[in-house]
């Protein structure tokens, strides 16, 4: 039932806009298109923070920075029971989700998916948000400067989802 619903959700919520408006008499096409245009506006707008993003983590990978940066807080860590290995991820999560993805890829081909570690990895990836990643899109899209407590709440939220996914999986 659930996978027959899956189906038809997306094209019938296509069929249900377009004939909504077909019936409120709006010219559907031409609000496509202009929806559209304002997407590819958006777009060209925050390009440059997707590129200094994507190139400040992959610079941050590559460079050994982030094991680096966990052997240094496998202390800390292991006082919250946070693995060593899973802190580069908890970080990067922040971030990038397609470099964090990369990192849960490396745990799953060094100790596999079914571990301690790739179980927690995989909870931890969707207990998690990206939160710089989606202030500096959602937020730079409309020119907001001042965040006032979303980064605080969002680290705060993180931090929860951190916490409950090693609650959840991590036994030691």
């Amino acid at each position: 039932m659930i996978l027959w619903l899956s189906r038809i959700l997306v094209p019938l919520t296509v069929s249900y806009m377009i004939g909504f408006g077909l019936i409120s008499g709006r010219p559907v096409f031409d609000d496509f298109l202009d929806g559209a245009k304002e997407g590819m506006k958006t777009v060209a707008g925050i390009l440059p923070t997707l590129i200094g993003l994507m190139t400040a983590v992959g610079v941050l990978r590559t460079s050994g920075f982030l094991d680096e940066l966990g052997s240094w807080l496998s202390v800390p860590a292991a006082w919250l029971h946070l693995p060593s290995e899973l802190v580069p991820l908890t970080l990067v999560r922040m971030i990038s989700n397609s470099a964090a993805t990369g990192l849960v890829l490396d745990i799953f081909r060094q100790y596999g998916p079914d571990s301690e570690l790739g179980m927690a990895a995989s909870v931890l990836m969707s207990c998690t948000e990206t939160v710089f990643y989606c202030i500096s899109i959602y937020f730079g899209s409309i020119h907001v400067t001042k965040t006032r407590h979303t980064i605080p709440g969002a680290l705060f939220a993180t931090a929860a989802g951190i916490a409950v996914s090693i609650w959840l999986t991590v036994r030691g």
